[in-house]
């Protein structure tokens, strides 16, 4: 039963943008902290962003900051990963995650995250 979709991936110049979605049930993206992850083959997945089951953006990754953004929906059902200024050491796949733990809302490990997307490719080129 898929219960996390993920959508917006694609091949982007450096320097554009893409917007990933994540959609889910209220049950899931309203009681859960969300984050994004990425993983590019051969390496850890790696925690980008993360937001509280009230909504409130709560880690992003020092590599990120200023160019990422992390939201959700009035109706608790998507979340969003707006990337501005990619750039091509970000390819990789990007998964959502929702993880029932408070700690794991500040310090993202796949670990700590229990229900998982299939993943949306992300590719810039130079």
């Amino acid at each position: 039963q898929v219960q996390l979709v993920e959508s917006g991936g694609g091949s982007v110049q450096a320097g554009g943008s893409l917007r990933l979605s994540c959609a889910g049930s209220s049950d899931i993206l309203g009681h859960h902290c969300m984050a994004w992850f990425r993983q590019v083959p051969g390496k850890e997945r790696e925690g980008v962003a993360t937001i509280s089951p009230g909504g409130n953006p709560k880690y992003l990754h020092d590599s990120v900051k200023g160019r990422f953004t992390v939201s959700r929906d009035n109706a608790k059902t998507t979340v969003y990963l707006q990337m501005n200024s990619l750039r091509p050491e970000e390819s990789a796949t990007y998964y959502c995650a929702a993880g029932r733990g408070y700690s794991g809302c500040f310090n993202p490990t796949p670990a700590a995250y229990t229900i998982w997307g299939q993943g949306t490719q992300v590719t810039i080129s130079s």
